[in-house]
């Protein structure tokens, strides 16, 4: 899995450093590095914090999905029902 690679897009996209990006998380810039790099999986409380501070879905950083922006799909309207 390369999720890492939309860490990095993402924040270079947001102009941040790997140093801010990590004081944002409250972790080191080495720990985040080896994030970015793939060296080490993120836990699920920082995936859950990226997400959050970027405004998009767990699914889109872990390349579940394309969409970057999270939303509900359409659901379909339930049929009418005649009226006696």
């Amino acid at each position: 899995m390369a999720y890492y690679k939309r860490l990095r897009e993402l924040r270079e996209d947001h102009d941040l450093t790997q140093r801010q990006m990590a004081a944002i998380l409250q972790i080191t810039q080495p720990q985040y590095w080896r994030y970015e790099q793939g060296y080490r999986d993120i836990p699920t409380d920082l995936l859950i914090r990226i997400a959050d501070y970027f405004s998009t879905s767990t699914d889109y950083l872990l390349e579940r999905t394309d969409l970057a922006s999270p939303g509900w799909p359409d659901l379909p309207k339930p049929p009418k029902t005649p009226v006696l």
